[in-house]
């Protein structure tokens, strides 16, 4: 099964591509995992990456799509895979559409979680995250000690880029300008699966598995 998940920040994306790599069996990829394993790899290619990151600029188009490629050839993704973060665009999106052709595994779905933008200014601004071994809480959801990781015991802080109301909005407007365009791209596919992300962990997952099924994904 190959999935893409996608939705504003803070709508549960790393949430639900754990669940849904625990219930079928998939890794779920993240473009940070994705650049994080190519840097590992020290190939060339890793060390154009490795040059954009460490300079904090956007790894471009063409590199993104030739490192999404070498991700999903590698032995775990044999039964499948879910992308969260790729693609950002149409432009990505059709790259992605070229590339699952040449590897002979079409996507099965694109799964958008849809939330209100009040509803993810809430959520990445109450994130919280350990020092130490970077569990995530909520406000809404804290450790059992102030500030005391349940896990290791390290301190519990508030995430550096998660704390500037207007800088958040901006990156919202990123994703409803650039993003949020893959909803028409998919739906005309007939891949889109909307999701309501306004709910518990649970129950959203609840009703991705549900939908999943509907389509085969047993």
């Amino acid at each position: 099964m190959q999935l893409v998940i996608f939705g504003p920040q803070g709508a549960g994306k790393g949430t639900q591509g754990s669940l849904i790599s625990g219930e079928w069996g998939i890794p779920a990829i993240s473009t940070g995992d994705i650049f994080r394993w190519a840097i590992a790899q020290g190939t060339d290619l890793g060390k154009d990456v490795k040059e954009y990151v460490d300079n904090g600029d956007l790894v471009p188009d063409r590199l993104t799509v030739r490192l999404v490629r070498d991700r999903l050839v590698q032995e775990d993704t044999a039964s499948g895979w879910l992308l969260d973060g790729f693609p950002r665009n149409i432009g990505q999106a059709e790259a992605l559409d070229r590339l699952t052709a040449d590897l002979d595994a079409p996507l099965d779905a694109a799964i958008l979680l849809e939330v209100p933008e009040e509803v993810s200014l809430h959520r990445i601004l109450g994130r919280r995250v350990c020092s130490n071994c970077g569990r995530n809480y909520h406000v809404d959801a804290p450790p059992k000690e102030d500030s005391v990781c349940d896990a290791c015991g390290g301190e519990v802080v508030e995430r550096s880029d998660d704390n500037d109301k207007e800088a958040i909005r901006r990156r919202l407007r990123t994703y409803y300008d650039e993003t949020a365009p893959l909803a028409d791209f998919y739906e005309k596919h007939d891949l889109l699966r909307r999701i309501d992300g306004n709910d518990s962990p649970e129950a959203i997952f609840e009703s991705i598995r549900r939908d999943l099924q509907r389509v085969g994904h047993r």
